[in-house]
């Protein structure tokens, strides 16, 4: 499994009549490689959760490709793009995006649902997720009832469960206490070296970054290795 990003540049509109349109992502060029993990880092507004959004398939762009196995995602219609996402992303969002009206087993479970298996078919993937993430014996409850690092562990064992071959995650840290951030560090790192995923976070975590094989820097002019 290969990620190959070539040039690919993002523009948003002007917001008012006589405005300058908002370039936001300038020639990317990215490939990362089956089992790698990349940490993404840069300044606030520079680009970061756009640049997820768009290896997500989730945003459009005006130039460049993003190609997944030889799959480039401009050719594909906004139903086929939703249906790539579903069987070959997991994205952890900063906003975590837990359905509330589910329990946590059952927004975990959610993705391989999607792809039309039973309920009772997850149960095993589940389970050893709950026990990963540090929520053992919380299947049953409702987000209602979560923390705000509780809710980010469901958001994270959501999307690995259904073994995505492009692990996606914004900030995966940025809820969490030092202790329970490393171990979902390591479940991810791990996860995507079992299953053989490309695993790319945004952080400004100083651990996550010195965790990964490779830390890239964001900026106006592209992405470049992180000088030390």
């Amino acid at each position: 499994m290969t990620l190959q990003v070539t040039q690919l540049c993002k523009t948003y509109a002007a917001t008012q009549v006589g405005g300058e349109p908002v370039r936001v992502l300038h020639n990317i060029d990215l490939q990362v490689n089956a089992g790698e993990f990349v940490a993404i880092t840069g300044e606030s507004g520079v680009g970061k959760s756009t640049l997820l959004n768009c290896l997500a398939g989730l945003d459009d762009w005006q130039s460049g490709d993003i190609v997944l196995n030889g799959d480039p995602l401009s050719t594909l219609s906004a139903d086929a793009r939703a249906h790539w996402r579903r069987d070959h992303v997991g994205f952890v969002f900063q906003a975590f995006h837990v359905l509330p009206h589910l329990t946590v087993a059952q927004n975990i479970a959610l993705p391989k649902m999607l792809q039309g298996y039973a309920a009772s078919a997850c149960e095993d993937a589940v389970n050893e997720l709950l026990v990963a993430a540090g929520l053992t014996g919380m299947g049953n409850r409702l987000p209602e009832q979560l923390s705000g690092g509780q809710l980010q562990r469901v958001a994270i064992a959501r999307a690995l469960v259904h073994r995505p071959q492009l692990i996606l995650a914004d900030e995966p840290t940025g809820n969490l206490d030092p202790e329970t951030g490393d171990r979902i560090l390591h479940l991810l790192r791990d996860q995507a070296k079992r299953t053989q995923a490309a695993l790319i976070t945004v952080t400004h975590s100083q651990p996550a970054a010195q965790m990964a094989d490779r830390t890239l820097t964001l900026s106006a002019t592209g992405l470049s290795p992180q000088r030390l």
